[in-house]
């Protein structure tokens, strides 16, 4: 690794179309390739009713993401504008948020990658990983290794240069939708129309408990935001970004998660790997068209994991550079004009998560995380639309207060029906994180000393 300045100013080099696939990139591939095994025995065929909520609810937020990008587009995402809207030890919370949401889901993500790898090599090399290499301790393994070989992979690439990352996610995108295009297209010849007899057999509870677990599929939502920086002409690309992958995303969840349970009896999809893999192979009676999805899954979850452990590094990076964690994390490589050491600590503590922890727990951690953040970025367009009205703003929320207000109750609605132990666990953490501001943050915050965010009001009146 190149020596790092102590310089904390990034490159503007990512447009429209690049954001727009960071976005779907972190989006499409979180739930759509592996969530379904954890989602359907839960909700029934009323999965695709449970990935509307999200959606809706996702859609609210994302209004409200719009507006915030484009009158504060700095890095950070929620984080930055709980900074600006309601101070410094809310954001601290917010950012424990978010420090579940990105890295914890980057995780997640890795993990099923595993299973799509060990498909992939069974059909074409007729072997697979052994368990103890491929599977967390508690699933009868040592260590989940592909998981910890594609963090690794990923920060390298990061560590590279964003605009580099920007491209090749691009193409990595682009694979991953033509997958998802020939999922609906082969797997809709195998639809059963009585797979959806018992339509809801858990009822609206588990409807939105299945809510709760796939909401953190819509994290590409509030990955674009954190490019805040990096982004050319911010005020107009942010908020674009964000509803081109609003619109693209919902769709295509809704379009696969149907065909999926046409094609399989919901009481197939319990403990499945692999599942889109192994429904089409089920179609066709062929090993060719499952062995085309886990080849297109490896690569497209790849760009998921990719977009999720940058949106992590960049929040760190704001949280660094506002004085409540240590400068490591904000120094940038001159050479690169990334933030390496951040990116090598991140990948780190990722690796170790998707090497050693199952996939069912840290989707929740993740949604949890996810939600409150999203309540928060709601609460914060009420409050800035109170405190700095004078402010530029690029988008504004339609149906203003109505839309924010029902992003909150929506945000709540959802949260009530996760497990108690994953409430229990994200408020110590919580706990924890806002422990290390009094501890730490108070005494080197940079607030009274650097108003950064009065400045950035300033800069945008």
């Amino acid at each position: 690794m190149a020596d790092e300045s102590g310089a904390d100013a990034l490159s503007r080099s990512i447009g429209v179309i690049q954001l727009s696939m960071f976005g779907i990139g972190a989006t499409i591939g979180t739930g759509i390739f592996f969530v379904l095994s954890q989602a359907v025995p839960v909700a029934g065929p009323a999965t695709i009713v449970s990935f509307a909520v999200a959606g809706v609810v996702a859609g609210l937020t994302a209004i409200c993401y719009a507006e915030l990008a484009g009158a504060v587009p700095v890095s950070g995402s929620s984080y930055s504008y709980a900074y600006a809207t309601l101070g410094e030890m809310p954001a601290m919370a917010v950012g424990a948020c978010l420090l579940l949401e990105y890295g914890v889901s980057a995780a997640a993500v890795a993990v099923g990658w595993s299973e799509y790898l060990n498909a992939l090599l069974y059909n074409v090399f007729g072997f697979r990983l052994p368990q103890a290499i491929s599977q967390a301790p508690e699933q009868g393994g040592v260590v989940n290794l592909p998981a910890v070989v594609l963090v690794v992979l990923c920060g390298i690439l990061l560590v590279r240069g964003v605009s580099e990352s920007a491209k090749v996610n691009v193409a990595m995108v682009t694979v991953k939708l033509a997958i998802l295009v020939l999922f609906v297209a082969v797997g809709i010849a195998g639809w059963h129309n009585d797979h959806f007899a018992n339509f809801a057999p858990h009822g609206f509870g588990g409807v939105m408990s299945a809510a709760g677990i796939v909401f953190f599929s819509y994290i590409g939502l509030d990955a674009v935001s954190t490019a805040g920086e990096e982004v050319q002409n911010p005020h107009r690309n942010l908020p674009l970004a964000i509803l081109i992958a609003l619109v693209s995303v919902t769709g295509v969840y809704i379009a696969v998660v149907a065909v999926a349970i046409g094609a399989q009896s919901p009481s197939e999809f319990q403990g499945q790997e692999a599942g889109l893999a192994a429904i089409l192979e089920r179609v066709t009676g062929a090993t060719w068209p499952g062995t085309v999805l886990a080849a297109g899954a490896v690569v497209s979850i790849f760009s998921v994991t990719l977009v999720v452990i940058y949106g992590q590094t960049r929040i760190l990076f704001a949280m660094s550079r506002d004085g409540l964690i240590p400068a490591a994390f904000r120094k940038v490589n001159p050479r690169t004009l990334t933030p390496a050491r951040n990116t090598v600590i991140v990948c780190a503590v990722i690796a170790l998560f998707g090497g050693l922890i199952p996939i069912s727990f840290l989707a929740e951690l993740t949604s949890i995380g996810t939600l409150v953040a999203f309540l928060v970025v709601s609460i914060g367009v009420i409050v800035l639309r109170r405190t700095a009205p004078e402010l530029p703003r690029s988008f504004k929320v339609p149906g203003y207060p109505v839309t924010p207000v029902l992003s909150v109750l929506g945000c709540l609605w959802i949260i009530r029906d996760l497990r108690a132990v994953t409430i229990v666990v994200f408020l110590a953490w919580v706990a924890i994180v806002l422990l290390w501001y009094c501890l730490y943050g108070i005494k080197h915050s940079r607030l009274r000393r650097d108003d950064r965010i009065g400045r950035i009001v300033q800069e945008n009146v």
